[in-house]
């Protein structure tokens, strides 16, 4: 099992409490998945994915990206482009408050922040326990950011392939992220 450090920091000058989680790999993360709710609905990532989740903190604006790229952050001293999931999904846009955290994911080398309304908890569901989705004309198909739905007892979590939703809509994180740092 994953082990998770949890521990609370004080940052910036308004001495906001912002609560970091930083995950270890070990040997069995494949079906370990990190929860989040999103709009009232539970979602998972893998957590081999996850670095930290951190606080949510100033987004800077980026010019000419899609609406739900909210921008970069500076996350000790890395730029981190940052995607509301609310927005991705076509969802109501919804002022952020103390809940709302950044779940920062390395896909592929590439450092890339989720705008969640707040994370859960980290849930095993093996592969028998998750259902694929299904095939239904205009909703799932081989482009959908929906991996499967895992089942915990009475709990159905959307299980999200990490790598279309941040690669989807022809987003290119990793340019934003160099096209910021040689603007500097």
């Amino acid at each position: 099992m994953s082990e998770i450090e949890q521990s609370k920091k004080t940052r910036g000058a308004d001495e906001e409490e912002n609560t970091i989680l930083v995950f270890h790999d070990e040997d069995s993360i494949e079906d370990m998945y990190l929860t989040f709710g999103v709009s009232g609905e539970e979602y998972g990532i893998g957590i081999s994915y996850v670095t930290e989740v951190v606080g949510i903190q100033r987004i800077m604006e980026v010019p000419d990206v899609p609406h739900f790229i909210k921008g970069v952050i500076n996350l000790r001293g890395k730029v981190i482009p940052v995607m509301d999931v609310r927005l991705r999904f076509n969802m109501e846009a919804v002022e952020y408050n103390e809940r709302t955290v950044i779940i920062v994911l390395d896909i592929n080398n590439v450092l890339v922040g989720l705008v969640v309304d707040y994370v859960s908890e980290v849930l095993e569901i093996p592969a028998a326990d998750v259902e694929k989705p299904a095939q239904l004309k205009g909703t799932h198909n081989e482009n959908s950011v929906i991996r499967g739905y895992g089942k915990r007892d009475e709990q159905v979590v959307m299980l999200l392939n990490i790598e279309r939703l941040v690669s989807d809509h022809d987003i290119d994180l990793g340019c934003i992220v160099k096209e910021n740092q040689q603007n500097k």
